[in-house]
């Protein structure tokens, strides 16, 4: 790691590695975040010729996002609160050390419509929508309310804002349904409910849920779609009306509403469909006035009738997959917007190349339950080859915080095809090589092995039945030890 010489102002601590010229009215980034994101952010603007501000608290010390940019800001705090998620305290960083621009990454202030008013109120540009979209389409009841007064398919559910549980008036029919916090998001504050018996007590659990994670106890309620598809829409629209959209990427294999390997194009849709689908995204974006990167998502019943769910207002995990089938590289888009400039593509230039898939490594043991697991790096080896990709700020050495979520690392491999795409999938997850905390590395070669996945014959409940669908719970387990003692960690 390079050696940097340290500055010091008010409550934060800054350090300058080195200095290039600006293009545009943006000359200097604060990225407002951590881990592989932060790295991402830095290295799209450090090809753009922006200078980046890094920031990271005490147990960041050593993460490879401070090393990146060329300035380091030491948060001092001793909580997510204090630092990440005090957004007058990442305001006030960006303006003691020169920028003009906020890049909130994915995860903690992203979709904060205080924080975004906050950088746009200290005259910052904020690198996204604006504070009220962003607040529009936080809440989810806000924003399927706008999108269906503008024809957007939206999943059936309730149509008002839900505090007491007295207040749900779920036809019999529509069981199973899910509670969802309002202002939710990744996965969090969701609750299934198979039918009227179960309800007060999940109501409770998703209000306390919400309330924890969101700060608002807020419910909606949408009927629980039977083996659905999720597939999202990524969309790119700029200051003076144009919006594109780079086609769909399939995120419907989940542990715990959670993503774990995404794809792009989705094999689920032909191509009026894709099509189909990527029209509603653009008219869902003009519907609210969307500029920036952003990424609409849907649920399927089947390849013909899927709703709307909601709108990322920001860069997602699995956007590179997105890159990979399109060429386009979606920071710099986002800066280039942000900035106030045209797009220069036009829906008629962008066009898939290929297959990609996407798989997170997570610091998790697949074998106790994902349990999160923390340690230090004391070797590693990263996968290489021809359209072999890898997003990460780890390295060999290097001690992975308790304090965070526990992605270390994406691999994203591109084919010709959907079939040359895991095939490279597979052999980069043979070839990646960490000691010293066990990785999800292994879970997914037993995922990409199964032939209900390669055939395509999958849903977000396939990773919960995974275990069951083909062989017994113990075989499962005896499997992913072989995999586990012969390499891939």
């Amino acid at each position: 790691m390079p050696l940097l010489t340290d500055l010091f102002f008010g409550k934060c601590h800054v350090a300058h590695r080195s200095r290039r010229k600006g293009t545009a009215i943006i000359k200097r980034i604060l990225i407002a975040n951590r881990g592989e994101i932060a790295v991402r952010v830095a290295r799209s603007a450090q090809e753009l010729g922006i200078e980046t501000v890094a920031v990271y608290n005490h147990a960041d010390a050593d993460s490879m996002h401070r090393f990146c940019c060329d300035f380091a800001v030491h948060l001092q705090g001793a909580s997510l609160a204090e630092t990440y998620l005090h957004h007058t305290l990442l305001v006030e960083v960006a303006k003691r050390s020169g920028c003009d621009a906020v890049h909130p990454g994915y995860g903690f202030l992203s979709e904060n419509g205080d924080f975004v008013q906050a950088v746009e109120d200290a005259g910052l540009i904020f690198i996204g929508p604006s504070a009220e979209v962003v607040r529009l389409l936080g809440d989810k009841l806000r924003a399927k309310q706008a999108l269906a007064a503008h024809g957007i398919p939206t999943v059936p559910g309730t149509a008002q804002a839900l505090q007491q549980v007295e207040e749900i008036d779920v036809p019999p029919d529509a069981y199973p349904i899910l509670l969802k916090a309002a202002l939710g998001g990744g996965g969090k504050g969701i609750r299934a409910v198979n039918g009227a018996d179960e309800l007060p007590a999940a109501f409770a659990a998703c209000q306390r849920a919400a309330q924890n994670y969101f700060g608002d106890n807020t419910l909606l309620w949408e009927k629980k779609l039977p083996r659905p598809r999720h597939i999202e829409v990524q969309i790119l629209a700029d200051h003076h009306g144009n919006v594109v959209h780079l086609y769909e990427r399939d995120c419907s294999l989940q542990r715990r509403y959670q993503k774990i390997l995404e794809e792009a194009p989705s094999c689920y849709l032909n191509t009026a469909q894709r099509t189909k689908l990527g029209t509603l995204a653009v008219q869902a974006a003009r519907a609210v006035n969307y500029r920036g990167v952003g990424t609409v998502e849907f649920i399927c019943a089947s390849p013909d009738e899927c709703y709307f769910m909601e709108v990322n207002t920001r860069i997602q995990v699995e956007h590179p997959v997105s890159e990979m089938v399109t060429g386009i590289d979606l920071i710099k888009e986002q800066i280039a917007v942000a900035a106030g400039e045209k797009l220069t593509l036009a829906q008629e230039d962008i066009t898939l190349h290929g297959h990609a898939i996407e798989v997170r490594i997570n610091c998790e043991d697949a074998q106790r339950n994902f349990l999160p697991c923390p340690g230090r790096i004391t070797e590693l080896a990263w996968p290489a080859g021809a359209f072999v990709r890898v997003d990460s700020h780890i390295y060999r050495g290097y001690r992975v915080p308790a304090e965070f979520d526990s992605l270390l690392a994406k691999i994203i491999c591109q084919g010709r095809d959907r079939d040359e795409a895991i095939a490279r999938a597979c052999r980069a997850l043979q070839e990646l090589h960490i000691e010293g905390v066990p990785t999800t590395a292994a879970y997914h070669r037993l995922l990409l092995e199964q032939e209900e996945f390669r055939q395509g014959n999958f849903d977000t409940t396939f990773l919960d039945t995974m275990a069951t669908r083909n062989f017994s719970h113990d075989q499962h387990a005896a499997l992913l030890a072989v995999l586990v003692n012969g390499g891939a960690a």
